[in-house]
């Protein structure tokens, strides 16, 4: 396994008038998105921050580097067995929302056998790493949100790259205290 793959919305309070349409989520909000891979010991494995308009976990997928690696040919050397049948590639735990892509465990919808309850049970666990992790991002980094709070900022001419960019080199920065 090589994490939990998750997104969350990271609420923008003070997003600029001219960006409010890209940067809307479901319900309304303003919002940057988040797409992480965490471990079990909430080590995060991969930062992607959606661009402008990536309004849900597959609209980021979609443009997420997360898979580049494994696209070139370069991904980590895995291997594992289960059932008698020996894996050579990385799987991720995943939601629901995710699509059903081999590199994806997702929990079984409606466990009916002991076997089944007993899977859904210790994969919707572990999924909960990357969940954790969100939840000390957002206890911890509080500068997150001072960086999504500046008012009307950039300053013009900056490009529409600046938000996700600007949040991710707080995280880098804030990640070094560990």
């Amino acid at each position: 396994m090589i994490g939990s793959i998750d997104c969350m919305h990271w609420q923008w309070k003070n997003c600029p008038t001219a960006w409010q349409g890209d940067y809307g989520n479901r319900k309304g909000q303003k919002s940057i998105i988040l797409e992480a891979v965490a471990g079990f010991d909430t080590w995060v494995w991969h930062a992607f921050f959606g661009v402008a308009g990536s309004q849900n976990d597959l609209n980021v997928l979609g443009q997420s580097p997360v898979f580049n690696d494994v696209l070139r040919g370069e991904a980590p050397n895995i291997t594992y067995e289960i059932n008698n049948t020996i894996y050579q590639t990385g799987y991720y735990l995943a939601d629901g929302i995710y699509p059903r892509w081999t590199t994806f465990v997702k929990t079984i919808p409606h466990p009916r056998s002991h076997k089944q309850k007993f899977f859904a049970r210790y994969q919707e666990g572990y999924r909960k790493d990357v969940e954790r992790c969100f939840g000390i991002l957002q206890a911890s980094y509080f500068v997150l949100d001072l960086v999504l709070d500046l008012g009307p900022f950039p300053p013009s001419g900056l490009p529409v790259w600046w938000p996700p960019r600007v949040a991710r080199a707080a995280l880098l920065l804030l990640d070094s205290r560990f």
